[in-house]
């Protein structure tokens, strides 16, 4: 298996190539040559699969065995999620007869980005230390950069802390995250890991990274590595635990289940899993349900065919966007109609999600004409046209034939803060009552809407993306009215229990300034 930019080129990498270069030289993201289908008989021989058997099983289709035995792919995966708090990994939690919750923050930092980043800083120990030793006259080092709005941030320095030969600087806005996800980046001294507070919004951090990936000189000095999901490694990952869902459903109900996923998403990386796992083979019923918060560039799209930061034509039928009392944990909030809207799930605003190109690029190449005699190339040639439009004009418009692709494998819903306030108050009161994160609480609404449109047989299953605990204003805000409720009595995990006190370490960047940035990256390297 190779894999090729995005945005056109001759250039393959092998896996091991993708994942310690990040981001394509063209600015373009990187995807497989093919998308593997699954074994014929797969269903029958994974049926009692362990996460790790799983996970081992997808993994090894886009990994050739050239690169990694299965016994080398067995031991990192075991040992990426060996300090998981569940023995299932990601469990399937039953709400209702036809609701699920799919709980993927059993891993270091309580959010569903340990999945792939325990794995992706395994993976750049793993192929560091073997380049390493077959070179020891010169040493390889990773500078590993990367942005958060919250939740990535933490769980790659939690994958990366202590790594030989690794530094991370991870970009978070300053004040715009919530106060136990700042803690849990910046209480981490370990001398590998630097955390920098960028005054701005969280896009304005990933508009930095992406500009240290297109400083060829910079980028070839520092070796840059990527953690953020535009790292093909961070997708592939993610897939697991659709499979992982799939048998469990199976388990749960019978052989023939019907399944639509709904996934709470800003940056397309969690969902972007999903439609792999469906192209490889993976049974869905239902549509991928893309669920948005007041950032609602995803959801437009489905309705209008246009992908642009700013709403040049509002949705009359949408309730009012505006923050709710008690936001926010994380505010991303800009002072212009253009920007990013302020909301409780501050996880998900986000102006622009990084990961669209790559479906971007399926929808393409599917509308390519099968005469073309280079369909790849002209598939990233029309993506390439896209994002620079995007780029310099803030939107581009799909042709209908495009839109009418995307909409056989996604439906798209937008949630406001008065409806994430409803939702987590409407689960914690149901049976069996079930407290959920805003980011959670904006797939459940969604699914609701989206269960309407589904036949009978069909079964939902939402990704739950973060503990609770990890946005105590928005919970706390939802069930101040509810008679008992204690949260940190009821809520609040013991390892929280006096994290916000501890020591930290960060650096502030006064503007979003590349230039500012590159500067600490020197000095610290």
């Amino acid at each position: 298996m190779k894999y090729f930019s995005t945005r056109g080129g001759s250039q393959e990498l092998s896996f091991e190539e993708t994942v310690l270069t990040g981001l394509a030289p063209n600015g373009g993201l990187y995807i497989p040559t093919f998308i593997p289908k699954l074994p014929e008989n797969w269903k029958e021989d994974w049926e009692g699969y362990s996460f790790v058997d799983i996970s081992v099983a997808v993994l090894s289709l886009y990994i050739s065995r050239d690169e990694l035995s299965e016994q080398e792919l067995r031991s990192l995966v075991m040992k990426s999620y060996a300090s998981f708090r569940h023995p299932e990994i990601t469990p399937l939690k039953k709400l209702e007869d036809k609701k699920y919750v799919l709980e993927l923050w059993h891993g270091p930092t309580w959010a569903f980005k340990d999945v792939a980043l325990q794995l992706l800083g395994n993976l750049f120990e793993f192929f560091l230390q073997r380049r390493n030793e077959k070179n020891p006259k010169i040493i390889e080092k990773l500078t590993v950069v990367g942005a958060t709005s919250g939740d990535t941030g933490s769980a790659a320095i939690y994958g990366l802390r202590n790594k030989a030969n690794i530094s991370i600087f991870i970009l978070h806005p300053k004040d715009r995250v919530s106060p136990i996800q700042e803690a849990q980046m910046t209480t981490v001294t370990d001398a590998n890991v630097h955390n920098l507070a960028v005054k701005g919004t969280f896009d304005d951090c990933q508009d930095i990274v992406k500009a240290l990936f297109a400083d060829t000189e910079f980028n070839a000095k520092h070796h840059l590595g990527a953690v953020n999901s535009i790292n093909w490694a961070r997708i592939l990952a993610q897939t697991v635990y659709y499979f992982l869902a799939y048998f469990s459903l199976r388990r749960a109900i019978g052989e023939d289940v019907d399944v639509q996923f709904v996934v709470p998403t800003g940056n397309f990386g969690d969902i972007l899993a999903g439609y792999y796992a469906k192209k490889m083979g993976l049974p869905m019923a239902g549509k991928l349900g893309v669920a948005t918060n007041a950032n609602d560039i995803l959801a437009r799209f489905w309705k209008t065919g246009r992908y642009e930061k700013a709403d040049s034509s509002p949705l009359d039928d949408s309730p009012s966007m505006q923050p709710a009392a008690g936001s926010s944990d994380g505010k991303q909030a800009t002072q212009d109609n253009s920007g990013v809207k302020e909301t409780l799930s501050p996880a998900m605003d986000i102006l622009v999600s990084s990961n669209f190109e790559r479906l971007l690029w399926y929808l393409a190449y599917v509308n390519v004409p099968e005469d073309e005699s280079d369909r790849r190339g002209k598939a990233g040639e029309i993506v390439a046209g896209w994002m620079n439009q995007m780029k310099s004009d803030g939107k581009v418009e799909v042709p209908a034939s495009v839109l009418e692709t995307a909409r056989q494998d996604f439906c798209a819903e937008r949630v406001s803060d008065e409806q994430i306030l409803t939702s987590i108050q409407s689960h914690f009161s149901g049976i069996p009552s079930y407290v959920v994160d805003p980011h959670t609480a904006v797939g459940l609404f969604a699914a609701e809407r989206m269960a309407q449109h589904n036949g009978p047989s069909v079964v939902q299953v939402i990704l739950s993306t973060a503990h609770p605990a990890k946005f105590s204003e928005a919970v706390s805000t939802a069930l101040k009215e509810t008679p008992n409720f204690d949260f940190e009595g009821q809520i609040m995990p013991k390892e929280f229990n006096g994290l916000l006190q501890k020591e930290k370490r960060v650096v502030d960047v006064e503007s979003a300034d590349v230039d500012l940035v590159k500067s600490i990256i020197e000095a610290r390297v």
